[in-house]
């Protein structure tokens, strides 16, 4: 899988960072590692497993162990620890930025922020951010949709009906995420579509052309992104083969490295798609949940049949 990147800017942007100093390259500094660091042991003296494209925090309890030492003391330790050319040192809760390190930021060229955030807290939404900017991803032609809060990703052959599956849905309450195109990212074990910026809110429907959903449609009809629960896989109708009528198999499909829930639906005329699609999100929460329809009848079938076995031999 590509190896991704954000640049340092767009995440002290994002969690607006004030600028204490900036480096002569801060804005094509790049991120590639999701991981973050608190220098405690390299201030110690201790480098070793230390990974210097990781960004360093700096709290009150940094803070305290720099005070101990002397002006002299400091500018040394920090000297050694920002020579080391990392992208980027955060002083955390408010901790004031001691004159050593202005001036070592400034000769080893380190860029340097300030925030009053709680060093924890900015560290969960530090790495949030990383993992969101960073996640692999993959874009996928299909149409994902929220059914009763599951994500489903319809996919299938061009002119198959997934876009009028879609636009029942719509109509029956349910919500758009993308058409055409889906771009996914694996986040924390998770597959989470978005559509592509351009094409956002919009949808072909052969034979009209181009509509805006969310103009024809209304606000609550569109969402901006959905954890994929289930994919569903729409085909003609082939009386060749043999669809699986209880449900008792288990099928997946594998995006990212993550496997995913799948199911094939045939289409003919006379088979309303956008009902079947309501019935498979709920039938996949209830799974989800420990409830699994087909077992429990085929269990069922095994004990009727068995009652009466035993009844037939007495």
């Amino acid at each position: 899988m590509e190896n991704y990147s954000v640049l340092l800017k767009t995440l002290a942007e994002e969690l607006q960072l004030k600028a204490v100093h900036l480096s002569t390259n801060y804005d094509s500094v790049n991120i590639t590692t999701a991981n973050t660091s608190r220098p405690g042991l390299q201030l110690a003296g201790y480098y070793n497993y230390f990974d210097p494209q990781r960004i360093q925090l700096i709290g009150k309890m940094e803070m305290a162990f720099l005070e101990s030492f002397t002006s002299e003391k400091r500018r040394e330790r920090l000297e050694k620890l920002l020579s080391k050319k990392i992208p980027a040192v955060i002083f955390c809760h408010g901790v004031p930025v001691t004159p050593e390190f202005e001036e070592m930021a400034e000769k080893q060229d380190v860029t340097c922020f300030a925030t009053p955030e709680d060093t924890s807290l900015l560290q969960a939404r530090l790495i949030g951010l990383l993992q969101e900017h960073l996640a692999p991803r993959v874009t996928r032609h299909g149409v994902l949709m929220e059914v009763y809060g599951e994500g489903l990703l319809l996919v299938g052959d061009s002119g198959i009906g997934k876009s009028e599956a879609a636009v029942e849905l719509i109509k029956r309450g349910h919500r758009l995420i993308a058409d055409d195109a889906v771009e996914i990212k694996r986040v924390n074990n998770e597959l989470i579509g978005t559509s592509p910026e351009l094409i956002r809110y919009y949808m072909e429907i052969r034979g009209i052309g181009i509509i805006d959903v969310r103009q024809i449609f209304g606000s609550g009809a569109v969402k901006m992104s959905q954890k994929i629960d289930l994919v569903v896989n729409i085909e003609a109708w082939n009386e060749n083969i043999v669809y699986d009528r209880m449900g008792t198999e288990e099928h997946y499909a594998s995006l990212l490295g993550v496997e995913l829930p799948s199911v094939t639906i045939p289409v003919k005329p006379g088979r309303n798609l956008a009902v079947i699609l309501e019935v498979a999100a709920k039938n996949n929460r209830q799974k989800a949940m420990g409830v699994n329809s087909a077992i429990e009848f085929s269990e069922h079938i095994d004990r009727y049949f068995s009652a009466h076995a035993a009844g037939d031999r007495e």
